[in-house]
C-alpha cells in the first residue's frame, strides 16, 4: 500500500488495462451508474457514492443466453455460448464485492454449480475502488463490511483525494497491475492516509444493531407484523433488481420454426406469479406472503443455508423503493416483536 497513482492518470492507467482485458466499469448512462463491458478509461465514473445497479451483472447477467437449438437437425443439435474474453472489474465499492462472497456459495458452492456464472468469476480480475463518501442510507459495518474493505479485491484503490493507494492482493491482481506498473508512485504516507480515511467513514455509517434478529425471526413466521408491513408495498421488485445480493431467475424457451434459444434472465420474488405451479396453486398468493419472504430471505434464509447475510447494507432498496420501504427499519421493528 506504499504505491499510488495520480487520479490525473487515472484514465490512462485503465486504457492500459483494456489494451488486454474486457474492461468492465461504471459510467453514467443518462441518471443511472451502471456496469459496462468495454468502456474506455476517460468514460469511467466514480464520483457517485455507490452504481445505482450493482455490479452483480457482470457475473449473473440480467439476460443471457444457455444455449442455442435447432429440431430440424438429425442430432438435435446444441451449441453453447463460447466462453468470453478474460476480463477486469474495475470500480466495485467494497459492500458489492462482499456481495459477490455471499452469493457465490448459491452458484458454485455445490455439486451442482452453475458453469455460467463460475465461468465468468473465474476469468474476471477485480479492482475494488473504496468509498470516498458514505450515503445517508449506507449500513455495511452492520454485516461485517467496511467502506475501505478490501474482502473479494485482487487489486485495491484506496481513495485518498488526488490519488489512489494501491494494494495488489493476489496472483491474478499482480498480472494485471503489471500493465500500469509505470503509473505507480512510492508514498510512504500512504498507509496512514488509508486508516485515517477508513475511521472517519466508518464513523459516519448508519448505526444498525442486528444482534438477535436472527434467533427472533426463526419464530416471527406467523406474526402479525408482516401483514401490516404488506400494506405498504406495491410488488414493484426494484428492491430485488438493484440488490447486489438477489439471484432469483426465470429460465424460459424462445423458439420460431426450428430455431430456439435456452435464456436464463432475473427474476424477483416480489411478482405474482412467480410462485405459481402447475395446476394454477401459487404458494405465496398475495404480498404478505412475499414481504415476508423477501425480508426473511436477508435476514434468516441465506444465513440458514450459507451462513451468511442475504443483505450487505448497501442502501439501494432504502434509497429506491417508491413507499419508503426500509430495511433497517424492519430490522429495528423485528428487534420488538413479541
Amino acid at each position: 500500500m506504499n504505491k499510488i497513482i495520480k487520479k490525473d492518470q487515472l484514465a490512462a492507467v485503465l486504457d492500459s488495462i483494456a489494451a488486454k482485458y474486457q474492461l468492465i466499469a461504471p459510467v453514467q448512462d443518462e441518471s443511472t451508474v451502471l456496469f459496462k463491458p468495454g468502456v474506455a478509461g476517460k468514460d469511467v465514473v466514480l464520483d457517485a457514492v455507490n452504481s445505482t445497479v450493482s455490479p452483480k451483472g457482470a457475473f449473473f447477467p440480467q439476460w443471457e443466453t444457455m444455449y442455442i437449438y435447432n429440431t430440424a437437425e438429425a442430432d438435435f443439435a446444441i451449441k453453447y455460448p463460447e466462453e468470453g474474453p478474460d476480463r477486469v472489474l474495475f470500480g466495485i465499492r467494497p459492500c458489492d464485492m462482499m456481495a459477490l462472497l455471499h452469493i457465490d456459495p448459491v452458484f458454485i458452492g455445490s455439486k451442482f454449480g452453475d458453469y455460467y456464472y463460475e465461468t465468468k468469476r473465474n476469468k474476471t480480475t477485480i479492482i475494488g475502488v473504496s468509498c470516498a463518501k458514505v450515503a445517508h442510507t449506507c449500513f455495511c459495518s452492520t454485516f461485517g463490511g467496511s467502506p475501505t474493505g478490501n474482502k473479494g479485491a485482487d487489486i485495491m484503490f484506496y481513495d485518498l483525494g488526488d490519488k489512489y493507494a494501491v494494494e495488489v492482493i493476489t496472483d491474478k491482481g499482480k498480472a494485471v497491475a503489471d500493465l500500469f506498473s509505470k503509473f505507480l508512485v512510492d508514498d510512504t504516507g500512504a498507509p496512514a492516509e488509508v486508516e485515517a480515511k477508513a475511521k472517519e467513514l466508518a464513523s459516519l455509517l448508519k448505526p444498525v444493531d442486528v444482534t438477535g434478529v436472527k434467533e427472533i425471526m426463526d419464530g416471527a413466521f406467523e406474526n402479525p407484523y408482516w401483514k401490516e408491513l404488506s400494506r405498504k408495498c406495491l410488488n414493484c421488485g426494484v428492491c430485488t433488481f438493484i440488490c447486489p445480493t438477489c439471484h432469483c431467475f426465470d429460465v424460459v424457451d424462445e423458439a420460431y420454426m426450428c430455431d430456439g434459444q435456452r435464456v436464463r434472465c432475473w427474476d424477483t420474488c416480489m411478482a405474482k406469479d412467480f410462485n405459481l405451479a402447475a395446476g394454477g396453486h401459487n404458494t405465496r398468493p398475495t404480498k404478505l406472503e412475499k414481504v415476508r419472504n423477501r425480508f426473511m430471505h436477508k435476514l434468516k434464509y441465506h444465513l440458514d443455508r450459507y451462513n451468511l447475510a442475504g443483505c450487505v447494507g448497501c442502501g439501494r432498496c432504502s434509497q429506491k423503493c417508491p413507499v419508503n420501504l426500509d430495511i433497517t427499519q424492519v430490522i429495528s421493528d423485528v428487534k420488538a416483536v413479541k
